[in-house]
């Protein structure tokens, strides 16, 4: 069966604290070890008040401590927010925490806009240049130690901990097929490049050491509920965020609200469904049909699902949903 992931974007809902989302996200964790998720990522993120992963690594150490089986990891580190060493010696740690179980995501945004990039001492002439060489930079470290060598991370040489190369344009496609990385496509949010970014990833892919075939992974939405109609209203709380970033005003997760629709002008629903194109919206057996129309049309060795509901018990339920639908699906993944 196709691995199914959790990507954690650890949300700050409406009139809460940065500490009740750490804490939401360790019991979210915890949830989908238990139903037998394959991953569970965070993603870094700056001066968002509705996401609480700026400090991935540290939430990464903090979600993992009620867990047993299931891989911890970044979706991503940006990785020019961050000298390569550190980086190395941050996951160098956790692997240590966290034996074998380790994954680690490369982006090259800065996670937020130019003034966060400014903030962050960020550089931002040359970033596509200096990310590759970074990538491979940062591996090295992570490779075993080399006789005589200066500089090494510790913890963190010799760990392989695994790389993945995320992304949402045709960039990271090249950057992971040359490597001969795992690609993670970001089509959660920027669906747009998916199918020609992942047709040039697996076209061009050469074998490594870490991977000998490409294996892709693809970001997806989930909103799933007992009815459709209950996932629908549910999906307002992601909708309204969408809305409020376009507009410049990142808020919050806020609770549903389906009235929010007729504030919303005609290019801002044609945004929504652009940006949502990757989306399984209501009850088990419509997320069924249209988890296994996606798997079937995009070959997608696994998804990795971003479930961004305001309510954590409807949040709970819709994992518990998508691992039951896991086990009945009759449709294979394509072949590539």
């Amino acid at each position: 069966m196709i691995p199914f992931s959790v990507l954690d974007l650890a949300p700050i809902t409406k009139g809460s604290q940065p500490r009740d989302a750490l804490a939401r996200s360790r019991r979210l964790a915890t949830h989908a070890d238990r139903l037998g998720y394959n991953r569970y990522w965070l993603a870094e993120h700056h001066n968002m008040p509705g996401i609480a992963s700026a400090a991935t690594a540290v939430m990464i150490a903090h979600a993992g401590q009620d867990t047993e089986n299931i891989r911890l990891g970044a979706g991503g580190i940006m990785l020019p927010n961050h000298a390569p060493i550190m980086v190395a010696e941050q996951f160098g740690t956790l692997e240590a925490i966290y034996p074998g179980r380790i994954d680690l995501g490369l982006g090259r945004a800065p996670g937020g806009d130019q003034a966060v990039a400014h903030a962050l001492r960020r550089t931002l002439i040359g970033g596509e240049d200096r990310f590759p060489k970074e990538v491979v930079e940062l591996q090295a470290f992570l490779d075993d130690v080399q006789p005589g060598q200066r500089v090494q991370a510790v913890p963190g040489g010799g760990t392989k901990i695994p790389l993945w190369i995320l992304g949402s344009s045709t960039f990271g496609a090249q950057l992971a097929a040359h490597l001969g990385l795992p690609y993670a496509f970001a089509s959660h949010f920027a669906p747009q490049q998916m199918e020609r970014a992942v047709s040039i990833y697996r076209q061009t892919f050469q074998p490594s050491e870490q991977l000998k075939a490409p294996y892709v992974m693809l970001g997806f939405n989930l909103i799933a509920a007992d009815t459709d109609a209950e996932a629908e209203r549910l999906a307002w709380s992601q909708k309204q965020t969408f809305v409020n970033l376009r507009r410049g005003m990142p808020t919050q997760l806020a609770p549903p609200d389906p009235s929010f629709g007729a504030e919303i002008k005609p290019h801002e629903h044609t945004m929504l469904e652009q940006t949502l194109r990757c989306s399984a919206i209501g009850s088990r057996e419509t997320v069924k049909q249209q988890l296994e129309t996606f798997i079937a049309e995009t070959g997608a060795d696994e998804l990795i699902m971003s479930s961004h509901i305001y309510d954590e018990t409807a949040r709970h339920r819709s994992y518990e949903i998508a691992a039951e639908v896991r086990e009945s699906l009759s449709t294979p993944k394509a072949a590539e």
